[in-house]
């Protein structure tokens, strides 16, 4: 092979080249061995589904942005080299429809957002609906970026009410700073809202749960004036220093006692440095607390993963166990549950989260094998060979001050136990049928007229099935 003389271009000996299917073979015996090694079987007496697309993957806010959708690939790679996939329904989302769009945002809005011209990465100026800018840049693909990672969000909330899932995960969802008519924080659709308001169709109250670092302002605003929907958002507040800059103590809802919303917003403020026990005590006991006295009957969790220590935009002290823990607390409450992604601005945490997170949702965590397995793509961008280095390693120098006393802890508790007395369970709903998604009833065609395809060559059925995490049908 020649090499390149210039110095800036790094030339490999073996190019990257498309995998033939004597490496894919290769690749699935070593998954195989993974599922076998860490029990990874499908969920006794409860569904799990996944909704994902490759294509949002591909998309690029600049080279500079520090939001990643590379981060999705690598958490992607990371969950399907341990199998995990054999203990889940794996669905590939569909771009969400302009008609669901519209159960939250404007029409003018997403015109814009369809149509709006590619800016160049350095314009600072933000043009309308705050779009561009290097907040909210205007990249190419933007608009299928959007309804791609919506429409997962809304798929996997429908899996939810149609009762093919217990626990639905989607994370290219979660961006919870998005309004009605204004893009925000990263984000310029948002797919929580929408997915909740899927929700809302089939179950009359939903507790809408936020650990991202930043304050979950957009669902909070949108469902403000509503009884049906309870939001607790966990984040740092900085007043006006930290984005958004909303998120105290004292904001519960409207000040109108007689707006339904009132009291319905709880926001758990936090300082800097947060660590893992007081991190999920304080989780556990507002969450339990919201819980009985709300009872909701579903659950949307944002696992917004800039929560954790080494971020590059958050500063607390929060691990993957820490972070992970309150995932498995909202499974145990045996509730509908839709986990979504969010924040995250190191990628190699986002992928270590998510995907204990997924082996969380899926019942194996305890007997997965921390060591990040040796064919997993993208291996070396993890520095660390598991999936729960110290905090040692991720910080590098010493762990930040914990600026949250255990006073003013206790202070948060006893405001919000006594903000949930004023709180009533709302009132019954009528309930909304679903409409039925003719995707499902295409696909359910098509398995059955491979399951009868498949009956007439045995053997080639037999090696389909090795790859899958459940005894076989022989």
């Amino acid at each position: 092979m020649v090499y390149s003389t210039n110095s800036i271009v790094q030339e490999y000996a073996h190019p990257l080249l498309l995998q033939g299917d004597s490496e894919n073979i290769k690749l699935l015996a070593k998954v195989k061995e993974e599922i076998l090694n860490n029990g990874i079987t499908r969920p006794v007496g409860y569904t799990v589904s996944w909704h994902s697309n490759p294509e949002i993957e591909k998309h690029h806010f600049g080279h500079a942005h520090p939001m990643k959708p590379w981060r999705l690939t690598l958490a992607k790679s990371l969950i399907m080299s341990y199998g995990m996939h054999a203990g889940m329904d794996t669905y590939v989302s569909r771009q969400a429809t302009r008609e669901e769009l519209m159960d939250f945002h404007s029409d003018d809005y997403l015109d814009y957002l369809k149509t709006a011209k590619v800016a160049i990465p350095d314009d600072e100026y933000p043009k309308d609906f705050n779009l561009g800018g290097s907040d909210c840049p205007i990249f190419e693909g933007l608009f299928n970026y959007c309804s791609m990672y919506a429409g997962a969000s809304v798929d996997a909330a429908r899996k939810l009410c149609n009762n093919q899932a217990d626990i639905a995960i989607n994370w290219s969802g979660g961006l919870h700073h998005a309004k009605k008519a204004e893009a925000s924080g990263f984000c310029y659709v948002n797919d929580i809202v929408l997915a909740i308001l899927q929700l809302l169709r089939q179950h009359p109250r939903v507790l809408y749960i936020d650990i991202d670092v930043h304050h979950g302002d957009g669902v909070e605003e949108a469902f403000w004036s509503t009884d049906r929907v309870m939001t607790l958002s966990i984040h740092k507040y900085d007043g006006m220093n930290f984005f958004p800059g909303t998120g105290d103590l004292d904001r519960t809802g409207p000040d109108d006692e007689a707006n339904p919303g009132a009291h319905h917003a709880i926001n758990v403020p936090l300082a800097d440095g947060i660590d893992d026990e007081q991190y999920v005590w304080l989780f556990k006991t507002i969450v339990q607390m919201c819980v009985d006295r709300f009872q909701p009957t579903a659950i949307v969790l944002q696992c917004g993963a800039d929560s954790l220590a080494g971020d590059r935009l958050g500063r607390f002290n929060v691990q993957v166990q820490g972070h992970g823990a309150c995932v498995a607390f909202c499974k145990s409450l045996k509730i509908p549950l839709l986990l979504v992604g969010g924040g995250g601005y190191t990628p190699r945490n986002v992928a270590r989260a998510w995907a204990h997170e997924t082996s969380i949702a899926i019942g194996c965590d305890a007997t997965l094998n921390p060591t990040i397995p040796m064919h997993t793509p993208y291996r070396s961008h993890f520095r660390h060979n598991t999936i729960f280095p110290t905090l040692q390693e991720i910080l590098t120098d010493h762990p930040r001050p914990n600026k949250n006393s255990e006073k003013r802890v206790r202070e948060i508790v006893s405001s919000i136990t006594e903000q949930l007395r004023f709180v009533n369970c709302a009132p019954s709903v009528q309930m909304t049928n679903i409409p039925p998604d003719l995707t499902a009833y295409k696909e359910d065609v098509e398995d059955r007229l491979r399951e009868e395809k498949e009956e007439f060559n045995k053997e080639a059925r037999r090696v389909k099935e090795q790859g899958l995490g459940v005894p076989m049908e022989y």
